[in-house]
């Protein structure tokens, strides 16, 4: 299992990746209302601070297992995301 900081970094990349695939939509996509695609940006920042905060949990008992629910809710959460990213159209 990942340590502490890779877990931060995949987090970091992971959301990161997502917040500029919705800036580039909106470039390429300048006639369209941005609502959607702000709010998508809101919940990745809301997804990061939250995941964050519960990687630098220390009262956690097993932080293998904690660490490894925090990088399956990673996955989901990116996924649904980018599924929301793709409905933009």
């Amino acid at each position: 299992m990942a340590n502490k900081r890779d877990l931060k970094k995949d987090i970091n990349y992971v959301l990161g990746d997502i917040i500029e695939a919705v800036y580039v939509w909106e470039y390429s996509n300048t006639d369209k209302d941005t609502k959607k695609s702000e709010a998508i940006i809101d919940e990745a920042i809301a997804t990061f601070d939250e995941l964050i905060a519960k990687v630098n949990d220390r009262s956690v008992e097993d932080k293998k297992a904690h660490f490894k629910a925090i990088n399956k809710e990673l996955e989901d959460k990116g996924r649904a995301l980018i599924e929301k990213i793709n409905k933009l159209g």
